[in-house]
């Protein structure tokens, strides 16, 4: 199962199957490329949002078809899924290029990668916790706006 297909809930594990618009080429069903346009419509993103992360060196290098358009590939769907959950964990953005450089830079940074994400998870340990705390202060107040307004206690 792809990245895409478990985090954003796009159909066929994220990929398109043959008979779609589009320029790209199939094998056995499964697209080998989609546009820009495709690509922003299975991920959420902008256009310009995938130019940028482009250009900023968040995506690797995009392929592009003989006329210049670019042709992204299901492991770069893959990619920006992950990015996503980056994204959503609070990580900087610059903390996240640094990341996709380390991966390209090869195995040898895999120590780098994970103290990088370990870091990450730490600050989302204490986010949930902060958010649990705030949580509880919540259900105290809806409970007594409950009972002193004449609901029923939660």
């Amino acid at each position: 199962m792809s990245v895409i297909a478990s985090t954003s809930g796009t159909a066929a594990g994220g990929t398109a199957t043959s008979g779609t618009s589009g320029d790209g080429a199939t094998t056995g069903g499964t697209r080998e490329h989609y546009t820009i346009s495709e690509v922003a419509a299975l991920t959420g993103l902008t256009a310009h949002t995938l130019r940028w992360y482009e250009r900023i060196g968040l995506m690797p290098h995009v392929d592009r078809s003989h006329t210049g358009q670019r042709r992204f590939t299901t492991r770069d769907l893959d990619w920006l899924a992950f990015v996503g959950k980056l994204r959503l964990t609070g990580m900087p953005v610059a903390d996240m290029v640094r990341y996709a450089e380390l991966v390209r830079a090869g195995d040898h940074t895999r120590e780098e990668r994970r103290e990088l994400l370990e870091a990450t998870r730490r600050n989302v340990l204490a986010r949930v916790t902060e958010l649990q705390e705030t949580l509880a202060v919540l259900d105290v107040k809806i409970a007594h706006y409950g009972t002193v307004c004449g609901g029923t206690p939660t």
